[in-house]
């Protein structure tokens, strides 16, 4: 750290004992920093209310108040500062005591000048890399939802006009690229925010449960109601309702949403009284709802009332250096959650994660990163670490002469061929139904030999 960088940061050092802060006070400031002193916490409690500080730096024992008072104080009521203790009574138990109640580092007296200037360095450099990681975090943070491709500046856009409006809106995409979050960020910005966001996985409820899951009922309604309950649309009167996986919808449902969208009204389970309800309506899918119409599995007159506004989320393979700002956002939650040092990705890992078409998107993407961290032996994770899934990437990885259609059919050709055929098992990798896996290896025949 060069001098001039140090002038920016300001250390307050705590200790009863003057020829203690003197010498202290003397070594920092002789290597750069501005540094102020003080002989107690009680001292340390009211400068640190007026005087922004970066640093502090505070003895263990003093006679009035510990500084055990003083790290608790900072931690519950000051934001980005770091903690120092020092102490002339090293422990075991004094030191865990310290790191548990918030300090970053434990430095036992006598120390050496290049002790104290190493750890203060050490320190400060976390600092440094902490802040510069949450500046770019709030750059690229927007409405909740991390993203700054071309492709996610669209979706922005879009999240702020529907925002702005009552209209109905439908998100489709891919499997995990973020619908409820983008849901989510519609309801609150818009002027709904104060009332309910109620979110419903349409396919997660049996077809015999969903009518009274999302209208209510009342006592007596059928065997069980021995009370009566609000639906979902109740819940969220005045508010949103999100609706995930609407194409899974039955047609008798979608009949019934249809007439509690037109009339703005709904009817519980076992009543024949209507009830007014106020919903905005989101729906989101990954099927394409156009072909379920076609196939007549899809209500016609119902998509129009739902796609008012249409919104389409990007793959995450089509959203460039997104992938490495998710992975970084990741990774620092993860770290934090562990609650030890944890291993870094190496250039390798990261070039090979850009190549990865990701199938499961960003829900993917958290669980490799996740799981990566959590398995690693070493400091740094490398190629042999990853998911059989993505190493056999090889045969197509770094070559510029193929499609997108043909980098997905070469992979999944790949992804079988390295569980011995079994589709079960591919369908697991690439987080798909076998289903979907069966019409992607059917349509990847017509295409010629990679």
């Amino acid at each position: 750290m060069k001098k001039d960088a140090k002038n920016k940061y300001k250390i307050l050092v705590v200790d009863d004992a003057e020829d203690a802060r003197e010498v202290i006070q003397t070594l920092l400031e002789d290597a750069g920093y501005a540094v102020s002193v003080c002989a107690d916490v009680d001292q340390a409690l009211e400068r640190l209310s007026t005087t922004p500080v970066d640093l502090v730096i505070t003895d263990l024992r003093m006679p009035k108040t510990s500084g055990m008072v003083l790290i608790r104080h900072v931690r519950d009521h000051l934001k980005d500062i770091e903690i120092m203790m020092i102490t002339g009574y090293p422990s075991i138990e004094g030191a865990v005591d310290a790191v548990k109640t918030g300090a970053t580092h434990y430095l036992a007296k006598p120390f050496t000048e290049k002790e104290l200037l190493g750890t203060v360095t050490e320190i400060l450099d976390k600092l440094a890399r902490g802040r510069m990681a949450r500046r770019e975090e709030a750059r690229i943070v927007r409405h909740g939802i991390i993203g700054d491709s071309p492709a996610m500046w669209e979706v922005f856009k879009q999240i702020e006009k529907a925002g702005s409006v009552a209209a109905n809106v439908h998100i489709f995409g891919e499997s995990g690229t973020g619908k409820e979050l983008a849901a989510r960020a519609i309801h609150y910005a818009g002027n709904r925010r104060a009332a309910p966001f109620v979110s419903v996985n349409c396919a997660a409820i049996p077809e015999n449960l969903i009518e009274s899951e999302l209208f209510g009922h009342v006592r007596g309604a059928f065997t069980g109601a021995g009370s009566s309950r609000a639906g979902f649309f109740q819940m969220a009167h005045g508010g949103t309702l999100f609706l995930d996986e609407i194409g899974d919808a039955s047609l008798a449902m979608q009949a019934k949403l249809l007439r509690a969208i037109q009339e703005k009204t709904i009817y519980r389970v076992g009543s024949s009284s209507p009830t007014p309800v106020d919903v905005r309506l989101i729906c989101a899918t990954n099927k394409d709802l156009l072909q379920l119409i076609d196939r007549q599995l899809f209500r016609e007159d119902f998509y129009y009332r739902i796609n008012i506004i249409d919104m389409l989320l990007p793959p995450l393979r089509e959203r460039g250096d997104d992938i490495l700002r998710l992975i970084n956002h990741f990774h620092a939650r993860f770290s934090r959650e562990m609650g030890r040092p944890a291993p870094s990705f190496s250039d390798a890992v990261l070039q090979r994660m850009l190549q990865y078409p990701w199938p499961g998107n960003v829900r993917e993407l958290e669980n490799v990163v996740q799981k990566l961290m959590l398995m690693a032996e070493g400091e740094t994770i490398d190629l042999s670490d990853l998911p059989d899934s993505m190493k056999s990437m090889a045969s197509v990885a770094g070559r510029l002469d193929l499609s997108l259609a043909e980098h997905e059919t070469a992979y999944i050709r790949d992804v079988v061929a390295s569980v011995y055929g079994n589709k079960t098992k591919a369908a697991t990798i690439l987080q798909i139904d076998r289903k979907t896996l069966r019409e992607k290896l059917k349509h990847s025949k017509s295409h010629k030999p990679i």
